[in-house]
């Protein structure tokens, strides 16, 4: 295998994982791990370390990358995304424009699933984290287009599936989705906060679409101890506001 790869091991009752690519060494408390022999290896063999600690290969996954990805900021939580892809009814032939592409957290996801996803980021350093991110995760299905989507949007001459919008200016990419969106496709958007949320939805009244509705998405945790079973006082609150309409 050629690709990025999950070493996982259990050593003293803890696990231990690393997220690497098939090339050179790395030094751990583990020993030295020659990464080069990992091109002939599958998922799911082992590799062993110099001191003879076992680790198996996994083929790294969307939540890997959520965890091991550089950052540009702070990215969509899981749960957010979940109600994207679940609300929208992803698929394997969809084609995704994504707009305000960050570290690139959502375009893996939704890359994962879709069959191309298109996603415009307006900042260049932002672009090449994403771009490194992209490699990492082994999708050759996301193109990454350096733009502002306001002015782009007017430009596209392609039709997509699903829309999804992570910038301040969403309310006014809004008016131009129609013209680039297949009929019965939908269009999500995520918003910080309340005000720009409201600007989503009174845009999106000035078009076509229908079964219109912002959510937000909560999460706790269950805490199991000797104690007793309780929500876990860490816990993830507010995020976003996800706005979902269909056209």
């Amino acid at each position: 295998m050629n690709t990025p790869a999950i070493l996982k091991t259990f050593h003293n009752g803890k696990m231990k994982e690393y997220f690497v690519r098939p090339e050179g060494e790395m030094h751990t408390d583990l020993g030295i791990i020659k990464l080069d022999e990992l091109r002939e290896k599958t998922f799911g063999d082992k590799i062993s370390t110099h001191l003879g600690v076992e680790l198996i290969i996994q083929k790294p996954r969307p939540p890997d990358m959520f965890i091991h990805a550089r950052r540009s900021g702070a990215p969509m939580m899981p749960k957010d995304i979940g109600v994207i892809i679940s609300n929208t009814g992803l698929c394997s032939s969809d084609s995704v424009l994504d707009a305000g592409t960050g570290s690139g957290i959502l375009a893996i996801y939704l890359g994962s699933i879709a069959k191309r996803v298109v996603t415009y980021e307006i900042r260049e350093d932002f672009l090449e984290l994403a771009r490194e991110n992209f490699a990492q995760a082994g999708l050759a299905n996301i193109e990454l287009r350096l733009g502002d989507i306001e002015t782009e949007i007017q430009k596209l001459d392609e039709k997509f599936d699903v829309i999804t919008l992570d910038t301040m200016a969403s309310s006014r990419v809004v008016p131009y989705v129609p013209d680039i969106i297949y009929p019965g496709g939908f269009l999500v958007t995520y918003s910080p906060f309340f005000e720009q949320a409201k600007e989503i939805r009174e845009s999106i009244g000035r078009t076509n679409f229908v079964h219109v509705r912002t959510i937000e998405t909560l999460e706790r945790e269950i805490s199991f101890s000797d104690r007793g079973t309780r929500p876990s006082t860490a816990r993830v609150g507010h995020t976003g506001f996800i706005t979902i309409a269909r056209y």
